[in-house]
């Protein structure tokens, strides 16, 4: 079993910030984890990735703006984003990278101009 728990959405004006969380139970988080975001009439997008130890990579639409962080002894995942844009608004998820866990109920957030 494994459970996936976003939080930290909302609504924001541009150029904002928001701090997402994600914690996960019943898994091991030894493993790359990724946040993931889902926008009206799209399919479901990845955004950043984290491995274990710390090396991240980032979507260009984010690159510059969001930050994914982890704390493996809490088995938490978070993603800073600074400068949200209303194309940032979406349906936020955390996940794996390489092999999904079912997902969580997300985290909505929408950005106004």
């Amino acid at each position: 079993q494994v459970q996936l728990v976003e939080s930290g959405g909302g609504l924001v004006q541009a150029g904002g910030s928001l701090r997402l969380s994600c914690a996960a139970s019943g898994s091991i988080f030894s493993i790359t984890m990724g946040w993931y975001r889902q926008t009206p009439g799209k399919q479901r997008e990845w955004v950043a990735r984290i491995t274990p130890g710390g090396s991240t990579i980032y979507a260009d639409s984010v690159k510059g703006r969001f930050t994914i962080s982890r704390d493996n002894a809490k088995k938490a995942l978070f993603l800073q984003m600074n400068s949200l844009k209303p194309e940032d608004t979406a349906v936020y998820y955390c996940n794996a990278w390489t092999t999904l866990s079912s997902w969580g109920q997300g985290t909505q957030v929408t950005v106004s101009s």
